[in-house]
């Protein structure tokens, strides 16, 4: 007999679980989040916010405490490289990104972990129907065809959790990815690494050289990562057992002599807040799913830190899984349409590890000194930019319905966003007038299936018919270029692709499900409705 029963069961409680416990609030699930940890993250393991993700921050209603805790912006998109920080060889690049700001409304940014957690944890605590529990640690988990059971013990005692599904939020080193006895693949670990967090007054020495990365070519290479900008910075570097190296050689007073050689004050006053030792991994989940449970995250996919993919790639998982558990768990859309998860996040995961990897390699080369400091600034600085990476990727799986067109042809679709509304790629972003109020299409995205068409073509009233035939609520929005409609935009429906009187349909994970340049039709609806959410 279980204690107490929810919707879904998270497991971890870094940005990934958080984010899921915030996507469920917002579709209606209960669900209990446990973690082993006392608290938030006290070691900002990541950084950099990606603008995708900021984009679900916005939705969240996040932004401006996020970016209230983070770096300026123009310190987010800067690189350094040098043999330290204060040397004259230095090089200072700011990222090329001034072409993405038409495709989003916000950017970018960098935000430490250990501060965004805890902004993410309030979020969460605070939202109905979320159980937020740390220092509670998952003993067991069993599956069976109607749901999860999970004993979960904390300093109060123990309890017993009935789910319907569980999300495995668990990271890198996930146990219950080792329990369904799933694997991963990918290369060795490549390095085992250290990061040193210190206090020190750098800004004075920093005047124009300010960064959110430095990359370090001394007798210890490392890099040198911007937590608050002001007193507080992340050292990180490695060591090869293979050399008689080991984690212990960090001592304090090592450590304040790696924090001195890379500045490059050797009287440098330095207070130490904290070691880390970490394996440098890119690795892949064979699969995303084992029944009723769902990896995300770490637990999923690990990148390496260079790029600052991983924590978006695991908040991305989240928000395409949960909305699916929420339209299964209301009777709206059939079981099948989960097996999508696995369909559209492996390759993603895989894409975003492959690439993390392949900056990883640019860092080797520099600092082995195969690369100049010319050439490793512009591949550093060139690679900070990935909106074709993080806003570009598409899905194809059963939950999305091709009309057809091919997808955009960039020259590099790591670096190149290439807006499109095309079946299973991220509805673009337009600024739109609702009254006197602007917006960014993003903005009508979120709560379920929504349907843009242009003004009279005859689409909303074929939605409110398909709601009334399904029982699948269908927000139907028209937009007009003349103001004859309360949503203007003059650009909407030639960047969406409708013509005169189509339509698209919008997933609530702002991708688009479906689109049709034709007249109106309940019965044309109804199928893609039907397919989308596998009500077959």
């Amino acid at each position: 007999m279980a204690d107490f029963e929810v919707d879904v069961l998270i497991v971890g409680g870094g940005p990934v679980g958080l984010a899921a416990s915030i996507e469920c609030s917002r579709h209606g699930l209960t669900s209990l989040l446990v973690e082993r940890h006392p608290g938030t993250s006290i070691f900002p393991k990541a950084r950099l916010v990606s603008t995708r993700t900021m984009e679900l921050v916005r939705a969240w209603g996040l932004a401006e405490e996020v970016e209230r805790v983070g770096l300026p912006r123009e310190d987010s998109l800067a690189v350094g490289v040098g043999s330290s920080l204060t040397a004259a060889d230095f090089h200072r690049e700011v990222a090329p990104v001034a072409e993405d700001a038409p495709h989003s409304p916000t950017y970018t940014y960098i935000c430490a972990q250990d501060r965004f957690e805890v902004v993410l944890r309030d979020l969460a605590e605070s939202s109905p129907g979320s159980d937020v529990r740390f220092s509670t640690t998952l003993t067991s988990l069993d599956q069976d065809e109607s749901g999860v059971d999970a004993v979960v013990e904390s300093a109060s005692g123990r309890a017993v959790v009935r789910a319907r599904y569980a999300i495995a939020a668990d990271g890198g080193r996930s146990t219950v990815r080792e329990r369904l006895g799933i694997g991963v693949e990918g290369p060795p670990p490549l390095g085992h690494m250290i990061s040193i967090m210190f206090d020190a007054d750098l800004v004075p020495l920093l005047t124009d050289r300010m960064c959110a990365l430095y990359f370090i070519r001394s007798a210890i290479p490392c890099a040198v990562e911007a937590v608050d900008n002001q007193r507080r910075w992340i050292i990180q570097t490695g060591y090869d057992p293979a050399e008689g190296g080991s984690e212990a050689d960090f001592t304090p007073e090592f450590c304040v002599q790696v924090v001195r050689e890379a500045v490059g004050v050797p009287d440098l006053d330095v207070e130490l807040v904290g070691v880390m030792p970490w394996l440098q991994q890119a690795v892949t989940a064979t699969r995303f799913r084992s029944g009723r449970v769902f990896l995300a995250g770490d637990s999923a996919h690990v990148s390496t830190p260079q790029g600052g993919f991983g924590m978006n790639c695991g908040i991305q998982d989240a928000h395409n899984l949960v909305w699916k558990l929420a339209a299964v768990l209301s009777g709206t859309a059939g079981e099948a349409l989960l097996d999508t998860y696995d369909a559209e996040r492996h390759p993603i995961g895989e894409r975003t590890v492959g690439e993390s990897l392949a900056n990883a390699f640019i860092t080797f080369q520099m600092m082995e000194g195969k690369l100049s400091m010319k050439e490793a600034i512009t591949q550093q600085a060139g690679r900070r930019s990935c909106e074709g990476l993080v806003l570009g990727f598409h899905y194809d799986s059963a939950a999305v319905v091709p009309d057809g067109t091919d997808a955009p042809v960039v020259e590099d679709p790591y670096r190149t966003y290439a807006p499109t509304a095309r079946p299973g790629h991220r509805a673009p972003h337009l600024p739109l007038t609702r009254g006197a109020e602007s917006l960014s299409t993003l903005d009508l995205f979120g709560a379920g299936l929504v349907l843009l068409t242009p003004a009279g073509s005859g689409w909303a009233q074929a939605a409110k018919e398909v709601g009334s035939r399904t029982g699948v609520a269908i927000t139907a929005v028209e937009v007009s270029a003349d103001g004859s409609t309360a949503v203007v935009s003059p650009d909407w429906a030639s960047v969406y692709g409708v013509g005169a009187v189509g339509a698209v349909l919008v997933r609530p994970d702002g991708h688009v499900a479906w689109r049709s340049t034709a007249a109106a039709s309940a019965d044309a609806l109804t199928a893609a409705v039907d397919a989308v959410l596998a009500r077959g």
